[in-house]
């Protein structure tokens, strides 16, 4: 079995994980710019202008996060050969659990017969899916399981106020899961991980009503309280700078420079964003995966997602070097640096 020691923890012998596989899922109804011109004082120009979307895909009435995460959970499980049977651990990055409780992990296993699985739901809204796939790496890393589950799912549009244009425009709902497993080859594998969070950026992106500060109440609703709510300007400036600098630290401690990079994927809020953490890394624009357009914010999905449109245009490929970086309220902030097992 594979070992190895990771960046940034000196002497702590570990086994080497490896991404097995990757699962996607999106809802079938698309609602595009010109259908949110009908909606709200909107137009395609302005909405491409500023976030790069084009369009984005929209849960039915009766479709929850656990929906789409099981279905990303069942494609993760099927690419990578292994039955729910064999998950002993898995995690769900979500915003918008079904229910504050039962997590919507414990829906997850159930639904897919992953009976020796234990788990949880993660909160660190955009940066679910960074955040996810090392907890369930470190599980596997530490031998208490060989197979975890890492999911990033989100309905983000229950819990967007389409009569507001500047937060309406962004979002959209999907999923995505990874298989994290022991290394078959100790070169390809999840090669180190950076997080942080900056609790003082809390009040420039949070939905304020609905938990134990502020429980739901007529007036919360009447204020609608129960959005997200978001200083777009401060979110811009804070995500170009964190992306930029998580980037450089996990690779200054790799020994490894920008160039060495295969593929930069990043959380997809805003193209602006991406272009310019990526301009700040001197990343060419053959390097970046940008599919914002198709889906737009996702979520704890946009990472899974845009890693999927890589690998089916075949710009990713086993080998290669991914920088995977993220940015979400909280603020959180991770990056992770994977060489790619398939």
């Amino acid at each position: 079995m594979s070992e190895t020691t990771r960046a940034g923890d000196p002497g702590r012998t570990l086994r080497a994980v490896q991404i097995s596989s990757l699962g996607t899922y999106v809802p079938p109804r698309v609602l595009t710019n010109s259908q949110l011109e009908q909606m709200v004082d909107t137009s395609d120009e302005w909405i491409l202008k500023r976030t790069g979307i084009r369009e984005r895909h929209i849960a039915d009435d009766d479709v929850a996060t656990s929906d789409l995460a099981v279905e990303a959970a069942r494609s993760a499980l099927a690419g990578a050969g292994v039955t729910a049977a064999d998950i002993g651990f898995l995690v769900v990055g979500t915003t918008t659990p079904d229910t504050f409780f039962p997590s919507t992990a414990c829906l997850v296993q159930d639904r897919i017969g992953a009976t020796r699985a234990w788990g949880f739901d993660l909160g660190a809204a955009c940066s679910g899916f960074t955040y996810s796939v090392t907890t369930a790496m470190q599980m596997v890393a530490s031998g208490a399981h060989d197979h975890a589950l890492a999911i990033g799912a989100d309905v983000m549009s229950r819990i967007i106020d389409y009569q507001d244009r500047t937060t309406c425009v962004i979002f959209g709902d999907g999923a995505g899961a990874v298989v994290v497993s022991p290394a078959a080859d100790p070169e390809l594998r999840i090669l180190d991980f950076a997080h942080e969070v900056d609790g003082s950026g809390g009040p420039a992106l949070r939905m304020p009503a609905g938990g134990s500060r502020l429980p739901a109440s007529h007036d919360t609703v009447d204020q609608r309280l129960h959005y997200v709510h978001q200083d777009g300007a401060a979110v811009f400036k804070f995500a170009v700078r964190k992306t930029s600098e998580i980037c450089h630290r996990i690779l200054d401690r790799n020994g490894l420079r920008a160039a060495d990079v295969d593929l930069f994927v990043s959380h997809q809020a805003n193209r602006r964003i991406i272009k310019a953490a990526a301009g700040q890394l001197r990343l060419p624009e053959e390097k970046v995966v940008i599919n914002i357009d198709r889906f737009g914010n996702t979520t704890g999905a946009t990472i899974p997602l845009a890693l999927a449109d890589a690998l089916a245009d075949k710009r990713l490929k086993k080998g290669d070097l991914v920088l995977l970086a993220s940015v979400g309220a909280g603020f959180t902030v991770g990056a992770m640096l994977v060489r790619w097992a398939y």
